[in-house]
């Protein structure tokens, strides 16, 4: 059974970090690039980042880059997404995806004041 599982979100105070993880399963996870997209109350759904499946190219969108990290663990099946110097507009919830084989259910990060 093929399962994407995002953790590591939460409530950061602005300027602060925090860091992502989606653990894949039921799949050969190094056979395939992941995104990790967001999502934000009444906004179109944002591809933060995506990572090639060796992990050794990555691409960020403007709104993110040098402050997202993303990266990978091709033997722990596990893929990360490092946050830092987070603003308001951040909010959002943020998934993993694999192209032609899903989604997780997304993990909440709230950035307050």
């Amino acid at each position: 059974q093929v399962q994407l599982l995002e953790s590591g979100g939460g409530l950061v105070q602005y300027g602060g970090s925090l860091g992502l993880s989606c653990v894949a399963s039921g799949f050969t996870f190094s056979d395939y690039a992941l995104d990790w997209y967001r999502q934000a109350p009444g906004k179109e759904r944002e591809l933060v980042s995506t990572i090639t499946r060796a992990g050794d190219n990555t691409v960020y969108s403007a709104s993110v880059h040098g402050r997202f990290t993303v990266s990978r663990d091709n033997v722990k099946n596990t893929a990360y997404l490092q946050m830092r110097n987070l603003k308001f507009e951040d909010t959002a919830v943020y998934y993993c995806d694999v192209p032609q084989i899903g989604r997780g259910q997304g993990t909440q990060v709230t950035v307050s004041s």
